[in-house]
């Protein structure tokens, strides 16, 4: 149940006695996990941070300045559109229905609205960030991709003539990120099943695309190792039903991908989006569609392999768990469960197997709250 605290924005974890020891064993902490509302009048970043007691509780709700789009269950059909930079000095969120970009600066785990900027394109879905240059995905219309240099503060500069437009229009574009030596770019089109990978030039602005038709259908989301190998959930139709899976790639000079672990089953459906730990050691997936969270550990060289029974959680029937983050201690787990207004917790353990905590309540429940990240 919800359980209000004196002089805070009462939402708290809601915990069983077990979980509760174990989050207390844990003491206080930095932790904060952040949440966009997507509210089609007001957008808001939701700020939930753990205290010294092992509880989150909701700090702060900070306005984006834009609208979201509103909607119930997954609206925006993407992963990445709350994301926070590398330096974990700034965070971005997307503004769907305004058509904007809005970027935060972080003071003691909470995010302070510094800017606003058109993101130049219809129905912004993703941001990401590297070494201060943001790079905001757009995918109503043509499509488009726009670059912006961010200073320390978190203000944004549109890159000139930094638009780039994908390949075919109102293509399903659902994921962007950028690999961890700035050289390329991944895009998801979901629509024609397509890894895009654009190169980087010096000054931030990106070359001509090359269009990597993905063998396995329903790529949805990609998220790079540290090491640059590129990881892919997909949530593949196989005679009327989803036949979820995961893959690995390394990039090519040219461009071009080639496969290093090619569609592994994650065993649930509707694995859309993943998220790997500051180790490197573990990628997590969810199956949005039998509520359960799979688990791979990922050798140096980017090889996929199960952990224990490959699903290292189930969640209760019904649980939409969505986008996924997890927190720069690599300690917590933290998923988004659409229409129960939560966000589910976990601790990681040191096999990569999880434990599941409980969740934070009192979310929107029948609004389509999109996009989490964690420090």
């Amino acid at each position: 149940m919800m359980k209000s605290v004196p002089g805070l924005l009462a939402v708290t974890l809601c915990i069983g006695a077990s979980a509760s020891s174990v989050l207390a064993q844990a003491g206080g902490g930095n932790t904060s996990v952040f949440v966009m509302t997507n509210d089609k009048v007001k957008n808001e970043v939701l700020t939930y941070q753990r205290g010294y007691d092992g509880q989150f509780v909701l700090r702060e709700r900070a306005a984006t300045g834009g609208r979201g789009s509103g909607g119930e269950t997954d609206p925006l059909q993407s992963q990445g559109s709350l994301t926070i930079s590398g330096d974990h000095t700034l965070l971005f969120a997307v503004n769907s229905a305004s058509g904007s970009v809005s970027s935060f600066h972080i003071l003691n785990g909470i995010p302070v609205l510094v800017d606003k900027e058109p993101s130049e394109g219809a129905f912004p879905v993703a941001v990401t960030e590297h070494n201060g240059t943001v790079y905001v995905l757009n995918a109503g219309g043509s499509g488009a991709i726009v670059a912006f240099k961010a200073d320390g503060f978190g203000r944004l500069r549109e890159i000139q003539n930094s638009s780039a437009f994908l390949t075919g229009t109102n293509s399903g574009a659902s994921s962007i990120s950028v690999s961890p030596n700035g050289k390329w770019l991944i895009v998801i089109e979901k629509a024609s099943n397509s890894i895009d990978v654009f190169p980087i030039l010096a000054d931030g602005t990106l070359g001509p695309v090359v269009a990597n038709k993905s063998v396995t259908a329903g790529v949805f989301a990609t998220v790079f190792t540290p090491s640059g190998q590129l990881i892919v959930s997909e949530n593949q139709p196989n005679s009327g039903t989803d036949t979820s899976s995961i893959s690995s790639y390394t990039i090519n000079a040219n461009g071009t991908l080639t496969a290093i672990t090619q569609s592994i089953p994650t065993f649930g459906n509707g694995n859309c989006w993943n998220a790997i730990t500051p180790n490197a050691k573990w990628v997590f997936v969810d199956n949005s569609a039998t509520s359960s969270v799979a688990g791979f550990s990922i050798s140096s060289a980017g090889t996929l392999s199960p952990i224990a029974n490959t699903v290292v959680s189930t969640l209760p029937e019904g649980s939409t768990n969505l986008d996924m983050a997890i927190s720069a201690d690599g300690k917590y787990l933290f998923n988004v469960l659409s229409g129960a207004g939560e966000i589910g917790v976990f601790t990681i353990n040191a096999d990569g197997t999880v434990n599941q905590l409980g969740s934070i309540e009192g979310l929107p429940q029948t609004v389509g709250f999109n996009g989490i990240a964690a420090l």
